[in-house]
């Protein structure tokens, strides 16, 4: 906050909440979480993507091929499970 003085931080704090109004404020910090939450989480999975396989994960990914596929659940964020959704995979299909 290298050049504002107090008093200049206190007029920008009662500015915004005279923009936005208090009842929004905690809802608009929220949703400010959960996206932090969800950008931290999907690089993460982007690392982990990168990352060479090894033969532990192959014999891992056998073992899941050899088991019956458990239905799957997306949700929007993590957590969230208001608006979480079973997802029906496509079967593949054989052609003679």
């Amino acid at each position: 906050m290298g050049n504002l003085k107090p008093l200049e931080i206190v007029l920008i704090i009662a500015v915004v909440l005279l923009l936005f109004g208090a009842k929004k404020l905690p809802d608009m910090a929220r949703s400010l979480g959960k996206s932090a939450r969800i950008l931290k989480s999907e690089a993460k999975a982007m690392k982990k993507d990168d990352e060479p396989t090894t033969t532990t994960d192959a014999a891992a990914a056998d073992q899941a091929a050899q088991q019956p596929a458990a239905a799957r659940t997306i949700q929007a964020s993590p957590g969230d499970v208001t608006s979480s959704r079973p997802v029906s995979e496509a079967k593949p299909t054989t052609q003679s």
